[in-house]
C-alpha cells in the first residue's frame, strides 16, 4: 500500500475479503454495509466479486454487465459501478452450462466441467463463441480477476470483497478465483459470515478453517455471526470456546433484521407462491389493495423487477406457478427469463398459457419484461439461446423476435405514460414490433421499446418500475382496468427506500461489529501468527 492515507484512516489500497460459512449466509449484505459504513467514515471504498453465478444482472453506465449484487454495493459505497467490481459472470442455462460474461461482455457458454477445469471429460462441451476461452477457463482466469482487483485497490482507499459459497469447497479449490485463490493471490485477510438463524454456527466456523489448508488459515482472521435473535450474552461463551479453539476472534455479533435481503444472486429468499422477500405490506390509501402475480418462469432473471411494485403500500405481490392463482390478481407479470423458449413450454404445460389468453380476452392486465414480453409475442426465431429455431409464441402482443448472438447491453431512458422512465437492457432477443400502442418511447414521442395491445404491456427494460412518476401512472391504468378503487402513495420514492436499506446495513457493521479491528484487518491483513487448526486441505 502506500502512503497515502484517506479521510477515514485507511491507507490506500487495503482491502478485505467477506466469506461465508454457506449460500446465503449474508456476505452480500454484510459486504454492502461495511461499504456504507466505510463511505460514511470517509473512506473510498469499492466492493468486489470475482466470480458470480447469478441470473440477476445489472448494465453499468459503459454497457457492461455485472452481478445486481455488486452493483447494489456500489451504491452502498456512492460509487459508479463498473465491469472491473464484478469481471466473471456465470448465467445458467437450461442444460448444465452457463453463459461466460468476461469484463462485462458474453463470451460463449460452457458446461460446468469445462468451466471448473475438466476439458475432454464425458459430457464436456465448449458452446458457440468460446474459442476465446480455450485454455481459459476458471482457474486461467485468476490472473484477470486479480488485475481487476488490483486496479480498484490502486484508486480506492479500501476494496471489499465478497466470496461465493464456502471457502472449504475442497472440491474446488484448486480452481478456486473467488474465495481463497483470490485472498491468496492478493494478500487478502478473510472474514468468515455465519448464519446463526439456520442453526450450527460454531461446528460452522470451526469446520471451514479446519478445512483449509495452512497457507488459506494463515489468512482467515476471523469470524462474523449474522441474523442473530435473542440476548448477546447468552452467545458470548461460545464465542470465547470458538477463540480458544481456533485462535480467531469474532469481529461482531449482527442481530436479525427483516427485509434486509436486497438483490441477492444466491436465489430467491421467496418461497414459492409466498410475499416478495418479507416486507410488509403497508395499508392502501384508497378503498382496495392491488393483487400482483409474478409467474415464476424457470431460470427467472432479475426478479428484483418487481421489488418497486412491493415497496408501494397496497400493493400485494406474490411469485406463482399455478393457473388458479391468476384468478384474484389484478395484474399479472411474466419476468425476464434466461430461457424464453423453455419458460414458454413450461408454462403451456401447466396450463398458464392458456391462463394468461383468457385474462387477455378478457381485458385484465398483463406485464411481460424481456424474456417475458418475448414470449408474450407471435412468433420466435431463437438460434441462440435454446436453438429451438421457429416457435410460435403466446400471440398476445403482435411482436415478433429474432434472437441476435450479440447480446444488447444498454442503459435507455424516455417516457411512457406522461413520465419519464429510466432502465436497463440485457437480452439477445431483438423485437420487431408489428402493430398495437407504442409503449416508450423518446423524448420527441418515436418509439423507443415495447408495446401494448388492450391490457397487455411489454418491454425489454428492466427497472422501469423504479421510476416513481412511471410507476404511479402504471398502478393507475392498471386498477382503472381491473376495477378496483387502489390509489398510489404520491410520496413512495423507490430510490429513498432503497437508500434508506443500505444506510440500515451501514447502521449493523458501526453498531454491532468491531469496527476498529475491522479498520486494522482492512488496512494491515489478518494478523500474525495464527494458529493452523488440523487436520486442513491437502
Amino acid at each position: 500500500m502506500s502512503g497515502t492515507t484517506s479521510a477515514g484512516g485507511v491507507r490506500r489500497g487495503g482491502g478485505l475479503l467477506v466469506a461465508g460459512t454457506t449460500s446465503d449466509a449474508g456476505k452480500s449484505v454484510v459486504t454492502a454495509g461495511i461499504c456504507r459504513w466505510l463511505v460514511r467514515q470517509g473512506v473510498k471504498v469499492a466492493p468486489f466479486k470475482g466470480q458470480n453465478m447469478s441470473l440477476n444482472s445489472f448494465v453499468t453506465r459503459e454497457g457492461a454487465e455485472i452481478g445486481r449484487a455488486q452493483a447494489m454495493q456500489a451504491q452502498a459505497a456512492r460509487v459508479e459501478p463498473t465491469a472491473l467490481m464484478n469481471p466473471v459472470l456465470l448465467k445458467p442455462g437450461g442444460d448444465r452450462s452457463s453463459q461466460v460474461v468476461l469484463l462485462g461482455k458474453p463470451v460463449g457458454e460452457l458446461s460446468a466441467q469445462g468451466f471448473f477445469g475438466r476439458p475432454g471429460a464425458p459430457g464436456h462441451h465448449d458452446g458457440p463463441g468460446t474459442d476465446g476461452l480455450r485454455g481459459g477457463r476458471q482457474e486461467a482466469l485468476l490472473d484477470t480477476v486479480v488485475d481487476c482487483l488490483e486496479r480498484l485497490r490502486g484508486s480506492h482507499d479500501a476494496v471489499i470483497c465478497e466470496g461465493a459459497g464456502s471457502p472449504a469447497e475442497i472440491n474446488l479449490r484448486r480452481t478456486d478465483i473467488v474465495n481463497m485463490g483470490v485472498a491468496r493471490a492478493a494478500r487478502l485477510p478473510v472474514l468468515v459470515v455465519g448464519d446463526i438463524d439456520r442453526g450450527g454456527v460454531f461446528a460452522s466456523f470451526f469446520g471451514t478453517t479446519a478445512l483449509l489448508a495452512p497457507g488459506d488459515q494463515e489468512l482467515l482472521a476471523g469470524y462474523l455471526v449474522n441474523k442473530f435473535r435473542g440476548d448477546v450474552s447468552l452467545l458470548e461463551p461460545g464465542l470465547e470456546m470458538l477463540r480458544g479453539l481456533t485462535g480467531r476472534a469474532t469481529y461482531g455479533v449482527l442481530p436479525y433484521r427483516h427485509g434486509l435481503g436486497i438483490d441477492e444472486e444466491d436465489g430467491l429468499r421467496v418461497s414459492l407462491r409466498g410475499a416478495v422477500r418479507e416486507s410488509v405490506v403497508a395499508p392502501p390509501l384508497g378503498d382496495d389493495v392491488l393483487r400482483v402475480a409474478v409467474c415464476a418462469v424457470p431460470l427467472m432473471s432479475n426478479f428484483t423487477d418487481v421489488d418497486a411494485l412491493a415497496a408501494e403500500p397496497g400493493v400485494v405481490v406474490r411469485f406463482v406457478d399455478r393457473p388458479e392463482e391468476f384468478a384474484d390478481a389484478d395484474l399479472v407479470i411474466v419476468p425476464g427469463t434466461r430461457g424464453t423458449v423453455r419458460a414458454l413450454e413450461w408454462m403451456r404445460e401447466r396450463g398458464l398459457a392458456a391462463a394468461l389468453g383468457r385474462r387477455a380476452a378478457e381485458g385484465r392486465p398483463v406485464l411481460g419484461i424481456c424474456g417475458g414480453f418475448q414470449l408474450l409475442g407471435e412468433h420466435i426465431e431463437d438460434e441462440v439461446e435454446s436453438r429451438a429455431g421457429a416457435v410460435d409464441g403466446l400471440g398476445l402482443l403482435p411482436v415478433r423476435v429474432r434472437f441476435a448472438r450479440e447480446k444488447t447491453l444498454t442503459r435507455p431512458s424516455g417516457h411512457a405514460l406522461g413520465e419519464r422512465v429510466e432502465g436497463y437492457e440485457i437480452h439477445h432477443g431483438v423485437a420487431d414490433v408489428r402493430g398495437g400502442d407504442t409503449f416508450l418511447t423518446d423524448d420527441r414521442g418515436r418509439p423507443l421499446d415495447g408495446c401494448r395491445s388492450g391490457a397487455v404491456w411489454g418491454t425489454h427494460w428492466h427497472g422501469s418500475l423504479e421510476s416513481d412518476g412511471f410507476r404511479r401512472a402504471f398502478l393507475r391504468e392498471v386498477a382503472a382496468t381491473a376495477g378496483r378503487r387502489f390509489v398510489p402513495s404520491p410520496d413512495t420514492s423507490f430510490g429513498a427506500l432503497r437508500e434508506e436499506q443500505l444506510d440500515l446495513l451501514g447502521d449493523l457493521i458501526e453498531e454491532h461489529a468491531d469496527t476498529d479491528a475491522l479498520l486494522r484487518l482492512i488496512e494491515s491483513g489478518a494478523p500474525s501468527g495464527l494458529p493452523f487448526i488440523p487436520p486442513g486441505a491437502p
